[in-house]
């Protein structure tokens, strides 16, 4: 069963499961969920289609988890529980034939803040790609080798990303967040991020945009005004243009140095 996201880990992984074992013994599980763009669900299932896989499409319920809704620096660690109990019941219950879980973590990522891992070892998921020493680079010119479409794909981590450690995590939120990144996919941008931030005024609670986008892209952004009153009209009372850039993880640099550092200690990758 290979925990299926289809970004370019997983892609490739399913693709080297397939060649090793045939299509008759694996199976791609998506996780749905607030948490994953409709459009990503859509694309999860194109892709396996066309690498020739089964695929199946599991709900999961990170928001009924009161750690993944507070959202402190462990978030991760409570999508990630949710994630692989749920992919470990499914083989309990042996409804799909599968008798173990593999999933697309990566050499790089044994040296960020990666918290999921520790969920995905308790689990008993196996990083193959991670074990194999396969850092993102070369995840990408294997890919691109055995000319799989997600071979230079950006990154789309889960949508929860987007809100700052501290913020509660609610359903509305990823909607809006969802929205506002699919008006700026519209526009042609391919690597972005929204970052949601609330602002505490004298007449409440309100939400504030933060557009992120990579490259060069920030100081050739011409679509100010027509962006800005879309995302105004999804609930946003500000809309901001991040003047540094992309940059993947940004929100980890909020959390005390010594939290990351004790976490990434305890982090085992497979058992």
């Amino acid at each position: 069963m290979v925990a299926f996201s289809g970004g370019v880990d997983s892609t490739l992984l399913l693709a080297l499961a397939l060649d090793a074992l045939g299509p008759e013994r694996v199976l791609a599980v998506t996780a749905s969920s607030e948490s994953l763009p409709a459009s990503e669900l859509e694309a999860c299932a194109r892709l396996a289609a066309q690498l020739g896989a089964r695929h199946e499409v599991l709900r999961t319920r990170e928001l009924a988890r009161p750690g993944y809704v507070a959202n402190a620096g462990d978030r991760c660690y409570h999508c990630k529980s949710e994630l692989f109990e749920s992919l470990a019941s499914e083989l309990d219950a042996g409804r799909f034939g599968s008798k173990s879980v593999v999933y697309g973590a990566t050499l790089d990522d044994l040296g960020d803040y990666r918290p999921g891992l520790k969920a995905a070892a308790e689990a008993g998921a196996i990083a193959p790609l991670a074990d194999a020493k396969l850092g993102k680079q070369e995840i990408r010119q294997l890919s691109a080798a055995m000319a799989l479409p997600t071979w230079d794909k950006p990154a789309h981590p889960c949508l929860a990303s987007r809100v700052p450690h501290g913020e509660v995590v609610t359903a509305a939120k990823l909607g809006m967040i969802e929205a506002a990144e699919a008006v700026l996919r519209r526009c042609g941008y391919r690597e972005l991020r929204v970052r949601h931030h609330e602002l505490q005024t004298p007449s409440g609670v309100q939400h504030l945009a933060r557009i992120v986008l990579a490259g060069k892209a920030a100081a050739q952004f011409s679509e100010a005004e027509s962006v800005s009153r879309e995302l105004r009209a999804l609930g946003y009372a500000f809309v901001t243009l991040d003047l540094e850039g992309f940059r993947s993880g940004r929100l980890n640099d909020a959390l005390p140095a010594a939290q990351a550092d004790a976490e990434l200690r305890r982090l085992p990758v497979t058992t």
